[in-house]
Order: structure tokens, then sequence, then C-alpha cells
């Protein structure tokens, strides 16, 4: 597949990306650099993709697989290049409210992370458990444990 293609597919999908830097890492420069290795897998896996899933399966399953083998390495691989779509997402104004939220999501575990960031982009039960490996039952008792111990920790 062409690189035109592949850029097509990350300019589509690129607030998806944003949103797992923004929950995994807590700095700006932090964050601007899992975006790079983010792309570089993407990118590195782009020719053995299929169209099996959906882009935004796919492009979400890479970025929270490289978001936590991140997180497991002390010095990330990341490698820079000046053809990447604009990082809109980081100039992006935030609210209070939201700060507030990302506070509270950064406080979960990983998998929590995973599961709740896949359902604040709206994907089904169905799609969440595709990408997570998991069963759709064990995606509805978890999104209500995540929501309530958000609501804990945001005392509500």
């Amino acid at each position: 597949m062409s690189k035109e293609a592949f850029l097509s597919v990350i300019a589509q999908h690129q607030h998806l990306l944003h949103k797992i830097c923004r929950l995994y890492r807590d700095t700006l420069q932090d964050r601007e650099d899992l975006f790079q290795e983010i792309i570089y897998q993407l990118w590195k896996s782009y020719p053995d993709y299929q169209g099996l899933a959906k882009p935004g399966t796919w492009m979400y399953r890479i970025a929270l697989n490289t978001a936590l083998m991140g997180l497991r390495r002390k010095k990330p691989r990341i490698t820079y290049t000046d053809q990447l779509p604009e990082q809109a997402a980081a100039t992006e104004p935030s609210t209070e409210q939201q700060e507030l939220l990302f506070k509270a999501l950064r406080q979960l575990s990983d998998a929590e992370k995973a599961i709740i960031t896949l359902y604040l982009e709206d994907l089904s039960y169905q799609e969440i458990a595709a990408i997570t490996g998991v069963t759709e039952n064990y995606i509805g008792v978890k999104i209500n444990r995540i929501k309530t111990k958000i609501k804990t920790i945001l005392n509500l």
C-alpha cells in the first residue's frame, strides 16, 4: 500500500491516537514521543494490514499495545520523521472538566484505561471485545465497574 493511503488513514483517525497518548502519558513531550512511536509501529505493520478489521480497530490495537509496551520499557525507541500529520490535539485548549477526567482516567489500571478509551469513542461492546480479546459480557461488567471507580475518584 502507498504512503499516501497510509497518511490518509492516519489523518482520518489521528484523534484516536491523541486520546490514547493523552491517557497514557502525563507530559506533552511524552505524549509527542508516544505519538511518534505509535505512527512508527503503524507504518511497520501497515503492509500486513489486510482490511479484516476496521482501520480504527486496527489502529487502536497497535496504539494500545505500543502505549503499554512503552510503559514496560525503560528507554522506548522513537523514530522521528517530518512526514506525519500535524498534532492538532497537542494545541487544543482543554477545559478544567476534561483535565479532571483525564486525571481520573490516569489512575485506572492499563486494562481499564484501554476499555474506557474504546467506550468513550462510542465503540460497541462487541467491537471493544474484539479489540481487547475478552467477551462482550466481561466488557459490560467492567465498564460499569470503571464508571463507579471514576465517580469515586471524582467524588461524585
